[in-house]
């Protein structure tokens, strides 16, 4: 394959911190990187006064993502411009202008558009579950796989340019075994920590599920430090940022993905190469 790409589809600034490594290792081997987002995330904490307030938000975590995105060596970033749809149940859910309030077909079509453009032979995004149930997660789930299979259809969104058919569809998750472990972990050195009430069947996807695994553990300190990037929502007393340090790089040493619509694996495929089999 003479050109390969990857983009990677994410509803908020550090969404991508679960793929950044795959992107990093491919960016490094010349497959061209590309990440979209959906949102600024103006509706997300701010661990510190000093760096953001609620009004400036959105376009700190801009700067930020730029920043990470950098560090993560990815090669080209866009936003689709709506605005964060908050928590569920949260105020801002109802604001016209955020992302779950969407028209589907508005939003599929604009994430088309940058499939055609980028052209890329691999689309990311998250599992079902969105990763913890956030609204935008989910909705970004829904409609890049919705992308994903509109792309190629000249007569879907003739203006968004001409037609694309990318090669593979993965959803990053994390196999339930590895939160199970990651939990058991954390409720064994910190017995207080309020990760120790989440039920690992309700996150990631059934380990049978997972069909490809990218181990980076040469590159868990950049991916620490693109992570790190994101200050407005990197909080020291995080449950995540309490972790023990060997949890924490345990857990960024390996990305896992679900191949979940284009092209078959081949029987004997390389399982830590999204691009196995493909020509």
């Amino acid at each position: 394959m003479t050109d390969r790409a990857i983009l990677a589809c994410y509803a908020h600034p550090d969404d991508e911190q679960g793929v950044t490594g795959t992107l990093l290792r491919y960016g490094r081997q010349g497959v061209r990187t590309g990440l979209l987002c959906a949102t600024r995330g103006e509706a997300g904490e701010i661990s510190d006064p000093a760096l953001a307030t609620a009004e400036t938000l959105g376009q700190v975590r801009e700067g930020e993502l730029r920043r990470a995105a950098a560090l993560a060596e990815i090669g080209t970033l866009w936003f689709l411009d709506y605005r964060d749809s908050g928590m569920v149940g949260t105020d801002p859910n109802e604001d016209s202008r955020a992302f779950i309030n969407a028209d589907s077909a508005e939003a599929v079509g604009r994430i088309v558009r940058i499939v055609r453009e980028f052209r890329p032979t691999v689309l990311l995004t998250f599992d079902p579950t969105g990763g913890y149930g956030h609204p935008d997660h989910l909705a970004i789930n829904r409609w890049t796989t919705a992308a994903f299979h509109a792309a190629g259809d000249p007569a879907q969104y003739p203006a968004a340019g001409p037609a694309w058919t990318p090669s593979r569809l993965y959803y990053a998750s994390f196999p339930r075994s590895a939160i199970k472990r990651m939990l058991e972990m954390i409720g064994r050195d910190n017995p207080n920590s309020p990760l120790r009430g989440v039920d690992p069947d309700q996150m990631g996807m059934p380990d049978e599920l997972i069909t490809n695994v990218i181990e980076v553990p040469e590159l868990v300190d950049l991916k620490m430090a693109s992570l790190r990037a994101h200050a407005t929502q990197y909080s020291p007393t995080s449950p995540f940022a309490q972790m023990p340090e060997p949890v924490m790089r345990a857990m960024r040493s390996k990305e896992s993905f679900a191949l979940v619509a284009g092209t078959p694996l081949p029987a004997n495929a390389d399982r830590s190469d999204l691009f196995a089999g493909l020509e």
